[in-house]
Protein backbone atom coordinates (compact mmCIF):
# COMPACT_ATOMS: atom_id res chain seq x y z
CA UNK A 1 0.00 0.00 0.00
CA UNK A 2 1.49 3.42 -0.91
CA UNK A 3 2.08 6.08 1.99
CA UNK A 4 -0.72 8.29 2.52
CA UNK A 5 -0.20 12.20 1.60
CA UNK A 6 -2.27 15.13 2.23
CA UNK A 7 -1.94 18.60 0.52
CA UNK A 8 -1.34 20.87 3.81
CA UNK A 9 1.98 18.89 4.69
CA UNK A 10 5.03 19.60 2.27
CA UNK A 11 8.28 18.51 2.77
CA UNK A 12 7.35 16.18 5.46
CA UNK A 13 5.99 19.46 7.05
CA UNK A 14 2.79 21.46 8.29
CA UNK A 15 2.46 24.51 9.02
CA UNK A 16 -0.79 26.02 8.38
CA UNK A 17 -1.70 28.01 11.67
CA UNK A 18 -3.61 31.40 11.29
CA UNK A 19 -3.26 33.69 8.46
CA UNK A 20 0.06 36.26 8.15
CA UNK A 21 1.73 33.59 10.56
CA UNK A 22 2.64 29.95 10.57
CA UNK A 23 4.65 27.19 13.68
CA UNK A 24 6.02 24.12 11.58
CA UNK A 25 5.10 20.39 12.59
CA UNK A 26 7.49 17.74 11.24
CA UNK A 27 5.56 14.86 9.78
CA UNK A 28 7.46 11.33 10.75
CA UNK A 29 4.32 9.88 8.95
CA UNK A 30 0.69 10.23 7.58
CA UNK A 31 -1.60 7.90 9.89
CA UNK A 32 -4.67 8.43 8.35
CA UNK A 33 -7.05 11.22 5.83
CA UNK A 34 -10.52 10.86 5.33
CA UNK A 35 -13.38 13.55 3.98
CA UNK A 36 -15.70 12.89 6.32
CA UNK A 37 -19.75 14.32 5.69
CA UNK A 38 -18.38 17.87 7.19
CA UNK A 39 -15.04 18.10 7.39
CA UNK A 40 -11.17 16.93 6.24
CA UNK A 41 -10.05 14.84 8.57
CA UNK A 42 -6.06 14.20 9.37
CA UNK A 43 -4.10 12.17 11.50
CA UNK A 44 -0.46 12.11 11.51
CA UNK A 45 2.39 10.96 13.41
CA UNK A 46 5.22 13.94 14.48
CA UNK A 47 8.65 14.13 15.32
CA UNK A 48 7.74 15.51 18.94
CA UNK A 49 4.25 15.98 19.63
CA UNK A 50 3.16 12.39 18.85
CA UNK A 51 -0.14 11.83 17.22
CA UNK A 52 -1.69 15.10 15.65
CA UNK A 53 -5.41 15.69 14.79
CA UNK A 54 -6.21 18.24 12.22
CA UNK A 55 -9.99 19.08 11.28
CA UNK A 56 -10.09 21.23 7.93
CA UNK A 57 -6.21 22.23 8.13
CA UNK A 58 -6.12 23.42 11.79
CA UNK A 59 -4.61 21.35 14.43
CA UNK A 60 -6.72 20.08 16.91
CA UNK A 61 -5.15 18.54 19.73
CA UNK A 62 -1.44 16.67 19.91
CA UNK A 63 -0.46 14.04 22.59
CA UNK A 64 2.41 16.16 23.89
CA UNK A 65 0.36 19.36 24.73
CA UNK A 66 -3.43 18.28 24.68
CA UNK A 67 -3.83 18.52 28.14
CA UNK A 68 -3.37 22.10 29.04
CA UNK A 69 -6.76 23.13 27.03
CA UNK A 70 -8.61 19.96 27.91
CA UNK A 71 -7.76 20.28 31.13
CA UNK A 72 -8.57 24.03 31.69
CA UNK A 73 -12.16 24.26 29.46
CA UNK A 74 -13.42 21.92 31.98
CA UNK A 75 -12.15 22.37 35.74
CA UNK A 76 -13.09 26.17 35.48
CA UNK A 77 -16.36 25.94 35.22
CA UNK A 78 -16.38 22.42 37.13
CA UNK A 79 -14.22 22.72 40.25
CA UNK A 80 -16.27 26.81 40.67
CA UNK A 81 -19.51 24.55 40.67
CA UNK A 82 -20.67 23.70 44.27
CA UNK A 83 -21.86 20.20 42.69
CA UNK A 84 -22.22 19.34 39.05
CA UNK A 85 -23.37 15.88 38.50
CA UNK A 86 -24.47 16.10 34.87
CA UNK A 87 -22.81 17.67 32.12
CA UNK A 88 -22.88 18.43 28.35
CA UNK A 89 -19.78 18.16 26.62
CA UNK A 90 -20.46 19.92 22.76
CA UNK A 91 -18.11 18.93 20.20
CA UNK A 92 -15.05 17.02 21.89
CA UNK A 93 -15.26 14.49 19.84
CA UNK A 94 -11.48 13.30 20.72
CA UNK A 95 -12.77 12.33 24.06
CA UNK A 96 -10.32 15.01 25.84
CA UNK A 97 -12.33 16.92 27.67
CA UNK A 98 -14.39 14.34 29.02
CA UNK A 99 -11.62 12.36 30.26
CA UNK A 100 -11.14 15.57 32.57
CA UNK A 101 -14.91 15.89 33.15
CA UNK A 102 -14.77 12.60 35.06
CA UNK A 103 -11.84 13.73 37.36
CA UNK A 104 -14.26 15.38 39.31
CA UNK A 105 -15.95 12.73 42.09
CA UNK A 106 -19.85 14.37 41.96
CA UNK A 107 -20.52 13.85 38.48
CA UNK A 108 -22.75 10.92 37.82
CA UNK A 109 -23.81 11.53 34.05
CA UNK A 110 -22.25 12.72 30.81
CA UNK A 111 -23.31 13.14 27.52
CA UNK A 112 -21.03 13.73 24.73
CA UNK A 113 -22.70 15.10 21.72
CA UNK A 114 -20.56 15.67 18.20
CA UNK A 115 -22.07 16.54 14.83
CA UNK A 116 -19.08 14.66 13.24
CA UNK A 117 -18.35 10.49 13.77
CA UNK A 118 -15.64 10.23 12.16
CA UNK A 119 -13.73 12.38 14.98
CA UNK A 120 -15.00 10.38 17.31
CA UNK A 121 -14.38 6.87 15.78
CA UNK A 122 -10.50 8.58 14.57
CA UNK A 123 -9.92 9.72 18.10
CA UNK A 124 -10.41 5.66 19.63
CA UNK A 125 -8.00 4.37 16.98
CA UNK A 126 -4.93 7.06 17.19
CA UNK A 127 -6.00 8.70 20.25
CA UNK A 128 -6.60 6.47 22.93
CA UNK A 129 -5.18 8.23 25.87
CA UNK A 130 -7.87 11.06 25.38
CA UNK A 131 -11.05 8.59 24.23
CA UNK A 132 -10.73 5.75 26.13
CA UNK A 133 -13.41 6.92 28.58
CA UNK A 134 -15.93 7.63 26.35
CA UNK A 135 -16.45 3.82 27.13
CA UNK A 136 -17.01 4.45 30.45
CA UNK A 137 -21.00 3.92 31.84
CA UNK A 138 -21.28 7.20 32.89
CA UNK A 139 -20.94 8.45 29.73
CA UNK A 140 -23.24 8.44 26.74
CA UNK A 141 -22.23 9.33 23.51
CA UNK A 142 -24.68 10.96 20.86
CA UNK A 143 -23.86 11.70 17.36
CA UNK A 144 -25.97 14.43 16.23
CA UNK A 145 -26.73 18.04 16.33
CA UNK A 146 -25.59 20.38 19.18
CA UNK A 147 -28.52 23.22 18.58
CA UNK A 148 -31.02 20.15 18.46
CA UNK A 149 -29.69 18.61 21.07
CA UNK A 150 -30.38 21.92 23.06
CA UNK A 151 -33.33 22.69 22.62
CA UNK A 152 -34.96 19.07 23.26
CA UNK A 153 -33.29 19.14 26.97
CA UNK A 154 -33.86 22.41 28.94
CA UNK A 155 -32.71 22.48 32.68
CA UNK A 156 -31.22 19.62 32.65
CA UNK A 157 -27.48 20.33 33.21
CA UNK A 158 -25.39 21.23 35.95
CA UNK A 159 -22.17 22.25 33.45
CA UNK A 160 -22.13 22.66 29.59
CA UNK A 161 -18.53 22.68 28.30
CA UNK A 162 -18.53 23.73 24.45
CA UNK A 163 -15.29 21.97 22.08
CA UNK A 164 -15.64 23.93 19.07
CA UNK A 165 -13.67 25.12 16.72
CA UNK A 166 -12.57 28.43 15.27
CA UNK A 167 -15.85 30.17 14.38
CA UNK A 168 -15.89 29.23 10.60
CA UNK A 169 -18.31 27.95 8.42
CA UNK A 170 -20.80 25.85 10.95
CA UNK A 171 -19.12 26.74 13.74
CA UNK A 172 -19.69 30.42 13.36
CA UNK A 173 -23.25 30.18 14.68
CA UNK A 174 -21.46 28.60 18.48
CA UNK A 175 -20.51 32.13 18.93
CA UNK A 176 -23.65 33.93 18.08
CA UNK A 177 -26.14 35.19 21.06
CA UNK A 178 -29.21 32.36 19.78
CA UNK A 179 -26.62 29.64 20.88
CA UNK A 180 -25.80 30.85 24.39
CA UNK A 181 -29.31 31.35 25.09
CA UNK A 182 -30.00 27.74 24.16
CA UNK A 183 -27.25 27.05 26.64
CA UNK A 184 -28.26 28.74 28.85
CA UNK A 185 -32.16 27.18 28.84
CA UNK A 186 -30.36 24.06 29.00
CA UNK A 187 -28.48 24.63 32.46
CA UNK A 188 -30.52 24.05 35.89
CA UNK A 189 -30.62 26.83 37.89
CA UNK A 190 -26.92 27.62 39.13
CA UNK A 191 -25.71 25.86 36.26
CA UNK A 192 -22.37 26.86 34.87
CA UNK A 193 -20.70 26.65 31.04
CA UNK A 194 -17.48 27.18 29.48
CA UNK A 195 -16.76 27.62 25.55
CA UNK A 196 -13.91 27.61 23.27
CA UNK A 197 -13.40 31.88 22.99
CA UNK A 198 -10.35 32.35 20.71
CA UNK A 199 -6.77 33.62 21.59
CA UNK A 200 -5.91 37.52 22.84
CA UNK A 201 -3.47 38.23 20.67
CA UNK A 202 -5.40 37.58 17.48
CA UNK A 203 -9.32 37.98 18.13
CA UNK A 204 -9.54 40.74 21.11
CA UNK A 205 -12.77 42.09 19.10
CA UNK A 206 -14.45 38.86 18.88
CA UNK A 207 -13.56 37.96 22.48
CA UNK A 208 -15.07 41.68 23.28
CA UNK A 209 -18.29 40.96 21.67
CA UNK A 210 -18.63 37.18 23.47
CA UNK A 211 -18.38 39.09 26.69
CA UNK A 212 -20.75 41.69 25.46
CA UNK A 213 -22.95 38.86 24.52
CA UNK A 214 -23.16 36.31 27.18
CA UNK A 215 -23.31 39.36 29.84
CA UNK A 216 -27.00 40.03 28.12
CA UNK A 217 -27.91 36.61 29.40
CA UNK A 218 -25.66 35.18 32.47
CA UNK A 219 -25.22 37.33 35.53
CA UNK A 220 -21.66 36.13 35.13
CA UNK A 221 -19.30 36.07 32.79
CA UNK A 222 -15.49 35.63 32.57
CA UNK A 223 -12.77 35.53 30.35
CA UNK A 224 -9.86 32.76 31.00
CA UNK A 225 -7.00 31.49 29.15
CA UNK A 226 -4.09 29.34 28.72
CA UNK A 227 -0.75 28.39 26.67
CA UNK A 228 -0.79 25.98 24.67
CA UNK A 229 2.33 25.53 22.03
CA UNK A 230 0.45 24.11 18.79
CA UNK A 231 -2.48 26.72 18.90
CA UNK A 232 -2.47 30.14 17.10
CA UNK A 233 0.07 32.49 18.99
CA UNK A 234 0.13 29.50 21.75
CA UNK A 235 -2.87 30.81 23.75
CA UNK A 236 -6.06 30.26 23.54
CA UNK A 237 -9.25 31.26 26.12
CA UNK A 238 -12.77 30.34 27.34
CA UNK A 239 -15.54 31.64 28.57
CA UNK A 240 -16.78 30.80 31.88
CA UNK A 241 -20.52 31.80 33.02
CA UNK A 242 -22.93 31.25 35.55
CA UNK A 243 -26.40 31.77 35.93
CA UNK A 244 -25.87 31.62 39.59
CA UNK A 245 -24.94 35.62 40.45
CA UNK A 246 -23.41 34.22 43.96
CA UNK A 247 -21.34 31.99 42.26
CA UNK A 248 -17.59 33.66 41.51
CA UNK A 249 -16.12 31.06 39.01
CA UNK A 250 -12.82 32.87 39.62
CA UNK A 251 -12.40 30.44 42.75
CA UNK A 252 -12.49 26.47 42.87
CA UNK A 253 -14.41 25.12 45.76
CA UNK A 254 -12.57 21.37 45.01
CA UNK A 255 -9.25 19.94 44.67
CA UNK A 256 -8.76 18.27 41.04
CA UNK A 257 -6.24 15.88 40.35
CA UNK A 258 -4.54 14.38 38.69
CA UNK A 259 -3.63 17.44 36.55
CA UNK A 260 -0.25 17.94 34.62
CA UNK A 261 -1.55 21.88 33.63
CA UNK A 262 -4.30 23.07 35.85
CA UNK A 263 -3.92 23.59 39.78
CA UNK A 264 -6.05 25.94 41.88
CA UNK A 265 -3.89 28.63 41.76
CA UNK A 266 -3.29 28.53 37.63
CA UNK A 267 -7.21 28.40 37.90
CA UNK A 268 -7.49 31.77 39.69
CA UNK A 269 -4.76 33.08 37.59
CA UNK A 270 -6.33 32.48 34.29
CA UNK A 271 -9.17 35.28 35.10
CA UNK A 272 -5.97 38.03 34.81
CA UNK A 273 -6.03 39.27 31.43
CA UNK A 274 -2.55 41.46 30.09
CA UNK A 275 -3.40 44.85 30.29
CA UNK A 276 -3.93 44.97 26.58
CA UNK A 277 -6.84 42.33 26.61
CA UNK A 278 -8.06 43.77 30.02
CA UNK A 279 -8.34 47.30 28.42
CA UNK A 280 -10.71 46.31 25.61
CA UNK A 281 -12.49 43.94 27.41
CA UNK A 282 -12.67 45.95 30.86
CA UNK A 283 -12.46 49.55 29.27
CA UNK A 284 -13.25 49.30 25.48
CA UNK A 285 -10.00 51.04 24.40
CA UNK A 286 -8.17 49.22 21.91
CA UNK A 287 -4.57 49.89 22.88
CA UNK A 288 -3.08 47.48 20.68
CA UNK A 289 0.06 48.32 17.96
CA UNK A 290 -1.61 48.76 14.40
CA UNK A 291 0.90 46.96 11.99
CA UNK A 292 -0.89 46.75 8.74
CA UNK A 293 -3.63 44.16 7.52
CA UNK A 294 -4.66 41.19 10.16
CA UNK A 295 -7.58 39.21 10.94
CA UNK A 296 -9.66 41.05 13.14
CA UNK A 297 -11.11 38.02 15.12
CA UNK A 298 -14.98 39.03 13.69
CA UNK A 299 -16.85 36.47 11.88
CA UNK A 300 -15.58 36.02 9.03
CA UNK A 301 -17.53 36.94 5.69
CA UNK A 302 -18.55 33.78 4.15
CA UNK A 303 -18.13 33.59 -0.16
CA UNK A 304 -19.31 30.47 -2.07
CA UNK A 305 -17.26 30.44 -5.70
CA UNK A 306 -19.49 28.60 -8.00
CA UNK A 307 -17.65 27.68 -11.22
CA UNK A 308 -14.30 25.62 -12.42
CA UNK A 309 -13.21 27.99 -15.21
CA UNK A 310 -10.21 29.67 -15.51
CA UNK A 311 -11.00 32.94 -13.85
CA UNK A 312 -12.36 30.90 -11.08
CA UNK A 313 -8.67 30.19 -9.34
CA UNK A 314 -7.76 34.08 -9.71
CA UNK A 315 -11.22 35.02 -8.53
CA UNK A 316 -10.84 32.48 -4.86
CA UNK A 317 -7.02 33.79 -4.62
CA UNK A 318 -8.86 37.52 -4.58
CA UNK A 319 -11.31 36.77 -2.19
CA UNK A 320 -9.38 34.93 0.86
CA UNK A 321 -6.99 37.69 0.81
CA UNK A 322 -8.56 39.20 3.12
CA UNK A 323 -8.13 37.05 6.49
CA UNK A 324 -11.98 37.84 7.28
CA UNK A 325 -13.31 35.83 4.01
CA UNK A 326 -13.80 32.12 4.20
CA UNK A 327 -14.47 30.57 0.42
CA UNK A 328 -16.19 27.68 -0.41
CA UNK A 329 -15.28 26.31 -4.26
CA UNK A 330 -18.26 24.44 -5.26
CA UNK A 331 -17.92 22.77 -8.78
CA UNK A 332 -20.08 19.31 -10.19
CA UNK A 333 -16.65 16.76 -9.49
CA UNK A 334 -15.21 17.57 -5.80
CA UNK A 335 -11.68 16.76 -7.40
CA UNK A 336 -12.06 19.79 -9.72
CA UNK A 337 -12.56 21.94 -6.46
CA UNK A 338 -10.29 20.08 -4.33
CA UNK A 339 -7.71 21.53 -7.60
CA UNK A 340 -9.16 24.72 -6.98
CA UNK A 341 -8.70 25.34 -3.57
CA UNK A 342 -5.71 23.96 -3.02
CA UNK A 343 -2.83 25.60 -0.59
CA UNK A 344 -5.70 28.54 -0.09
CA UNK A 345 -6.55 29.26 2.96
CA UNK A 346 -9.76 29.10 4.66
CA UNK A 347 -10.98 27.31 1.76
CA UNK A 348 -13.32 24.33 1.62
CA UNK A 349 -14.21 21.99 -1.36
CA UNK A 350 -17.56 20.63 -2.22
CA UNK A 351 -19.01 18.79 -4.96
CA UNK A 352 -22.32 20.93 -6.51
CA UNK A 353 -24.66 20.53 -9.24
CA UNK A 354 -26.22 23.91 -10.34
CA UNK A 355 -28.93 21.99 -11.55
CA UNK A 356 -29.76 20.30 -8.66
CA UNK A 357 -32.10 23.20 -7.09
CA UNK A 358 -32.36 21.63 -3.66
CA UNK A 359 -28.80 21.44 -3.07
CA UNK A 360 -27.64 24.25 -4.89
CA UNK A 361 -30.14 26.23 -2.25
CA UNK A 362 -28.84 24.75 0.65
CA UNK A 363 -25.33 25.68 -0.33
CA UNK A 364 -26.42 29.15 -1.18
CA UNK A 365 -28.28 29.64 2.07
CA UNK A 366 -25.64 29.37 4.31
CA UNK A 367 -23.09 31.66 2.88
CA UNK A 368 -23.45 35.70 2.59
CA UNK A 369 -22.45 36.18 -0.79
CA UNK A 370 -22.48 33.79 -3.92
CA UNK A 371 -19.71 34.57 -7.10
CA UNK A 372 -21.55 32.31 -9.62
CA UNK A 373 -18.88 31.98 -12.54
CA UNK A 374 -20.80 28.58 -14.14
CA UNK A 375 -22.35 29.47 -17.94
CA UNK A 376 -24.77 32.47 -17.76
CA UNK A 377 -27.51 30.22 -18.60
CA UNK A 378 -27.77 29.30 -14.78
CA UNK A 379 -27.46 32.48 -13.41
CA UNK A 380 -31.28 33.58 -12.98
CA UNK A 381 -31.23 29.88 -11.17
CA UNK A 382 -28.43 31.15 -8.70
CA UNK A 383 -30.66 34.47 -8.33
CA UNK A 384 -33.64 32.11 -7.11
CA UNK A 385 -31.66 30.66 -4.85
CA UNK A 386 -30.06 33.39 -3.83
CA UNK A 387 -33.63 35.17 -3.20
CA UNK A 388 -34.67 32.63 -1.29
CA UNK A 389 -31.77 32.11 0.75
CA UNK A 390 -31.12 35.98 1.09
CA UNK A 391 -27.72 35.86 -0.16
CA UNK A 392 -25.68 38.36 -1.87
CA UNK A 393 -24.81 37.71 -5.80
CA UNK A 394 -22.29 38.28 -8.09
CA UNK A 395 -21.66 37.54 -11.79
CA UNK A 396 -19.40 38.69 -14.81
CA UNK A 397 -22.11 38.52 -17.05
CA UNK A 398 -24.43 40.64 -19.28
CA UNK A 399 -28.13 41.31 -17.81
CA UNK A 400 -30.54 38.22 -19.21
CA UNK A 401 -34.25 38.86 -19.46
CA UNK A 402 -34.42 36.18 -17.27
CA UNK A 403 -32.27 37.78 -14.62
CA UNK A 404 -34.32 41.40 -15.10
CA UNK A 405 -37.59 39.22 -14.02
CA UNK A 406 -36.18 38.74 -11.03
CA UNK A 407 -35.38 41.98 -10.10
CA UNK A 408 -38.15 43.21 -8.34
CA UNK A 409 -37.81 39.89 -5.95
CA UNK A 410 -34.19 40.55 -5.46
CA UNK A 411 -34.97 43.67 -3.91
CA UNK A 412 -37.71 42.77 -1.49
CA UNK A 413 -35.48 40.12 -0.53
CA UNK A 414 -33.26 42.82 0.52
CA UNK A 415 -30.33 41.42 -1.18
CA UNK A 416 -27.76 42.75 -4.00
CA UNK A 417 -27.46 41.37 -7.15
CA UNK A 418 -24.02 42.69 -9.22
CA UNK A 419 -23.75 41.80 -12.50
CA UNK A 420 -21.67 42.49 -15.53
CA UNK A 421 -18.50 43.38 -13.58
CA UNK A 422 -15.78 40.84 -14.86
CA UNK A 423 -13.41 42.28 -17.43
CA UNK A 424 -15.83 41.74 -20.18
CA UNK A 425 -18.82 43.36 -19.26
CA UNK A 426 -17.28 45.40 -16.89
CA UNK A 427 -13.59 46.89 -16.88
CA UNK A 428 -14.32 47.64 -20.08
CA UNK A 429 -17.48 48.96 -19.63
CA UNK A 430 -16.55 51.88 -16.86
CA UNK A 431 -13.32 52.71 -19.34
CA UNK A 432 -15.89 53.27 -22.17
CA UNK A 433 -17.95 55.75 -19.99
CA UNK A 434 -14.25 56.98 -18.69
CA UNK A 435 -13.17 57.93 -22.26
CA UNK A 436 -16.61 59.32 -23.79
CA UNK A 437 -16.78 61.44 -20.30
CA UNK A 438 -13.13 62.64 -21.50
CA UNK A 439 -14.08 63.38 -25.04
CA UNK A 440 -17.49 65.05 -23.09
CA UNK A 441 -15.50 67.64 -21.18
CA UNK A 442 -12.93 68.65 -23.53
CA UNK A 443 -15.90 69.76 -26.00
CA UNK A 444 -15.64 66.98 -27.79
CA UNK A 445 -18.00 64.84 -29.60
CA UNK A 446 -18.65 60.90 -29.96
CA UNK A 447 -19.81 59.78 -33.35
CA UNK A 448 -18.86 55.93 -33.24
CA UNK A 449 -17.29 53.89 -30.96
CA UNK A 450 -15.56 50.51 -30.82
CA UNK A 451 -14.82 48.16 -28.42
CA UNK A 452 -12.05 45.39 -28.42
CA UNK A 453 -11.57 43.52 -25.52
CA UNK A 454 -9.14 40.74 -24.87
CA UNK A 455 -6.19 39.60 -27.05
CA UNK A 456 -4.85 37.03 -29.44
CA UNK A 457 -2.55 34.66 -28.25
CA UNK A 458 1.08 34.32 -29.34
CA UNK A 459 0.44 31.95 -32.63
CA UNK A 460 2.36 29.21 -30.82
CA UNK A 461 -0.25 29.09 -28.14
CA UNK A 462 -3.30 28.91 -30.32
CA UNK A 463 -3.26 25.68 -31.88
CA UNK A 464 -6.92 25.66 -32.33
CA UNK A 465 -9.02 26.09 -35.66
CA UNK A 466 -10.37 29.48 -34.36
CA UNK A 467 -6.93 30.89 -33.03
CA UNK A 468 -8.51 31.95 -29.53
CA UNK A 469 -8.08 30.63 -26.51
CA UNK A 470 -11.06 31.68 -23.92
CA UNK A 471 -11.25 31.75 -20.44
CA UNK A 472 -15.02 31.84 -20.40
CA UNK A 473 -17.90 29.83 -21.61
CA UNK A 474 -16.77 29.73 -25.32
CA UNK A 475 -20.75 29.64 -26.57
CA UNK A 476 -21.04 32.81 -24.49
CA UNK A 477 -18.54 34.33 -26.08
CA UNK A 478 -19.71 33.57 -29.68
CA UNK A 479 -23.60 34.50 -28.76
CA UNK A 480 -22.14 37.80 -27.61
CA UNK A 481 -21.05 38.40 -30.70
CA UNK A 482 -24.25 38.65 -32.03
CA UNK A 483 -25.77 40.87 -29.88
CA UNK A 484 -26.97 44.03 -31.16
CA UNK A 485 -25.43 47.33 -29.43
CA UNK A 486 -26.81 50.85 -29.95
CA UNK A 487 -25.17 54.24 -28.54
Amino acid sequence: MAPLTHRSIKGGEISSQWPGQAMTLKVKKILHVEKSLYQDVLVFESETYGNVLVLDGVIQCTERDEFSYQEMIAHLPLASHPNPKKVLVIGGGDGGVVREVLKHDTVENVVLCDIDEAVIRVSKKYLPHMSSLLSDPRVTVFVGDGFKFLEENTSTYDVIVTDSSDPVGPAEALFQKPYFQLLYNALTPGGHISTQAECLWLHLPLINDLRKTTRELFPVAEYAFTTIPTYPSGQIGFVICSKEASHNVRVPLRKVTPTRYYNAEVHKAAFVLPEFGRSLVEDGKDITPKLGKADTGKSRKKVLLLGSGMVARPAAEYVVREPENSLTIACRTLATAKGLAADLPNTTAISLDASNTEALEKAVAEHDLVISLIPYTYHATVIKAAIKGKTHVVTTSYVSPAMHELDAAAKEAGIVVFNEIGLDPGVDHLYAVKVIDEVHAKGGKVKEFYSYCGGLPAPEASGNPLGYKFSWSARGALLALLNSASF
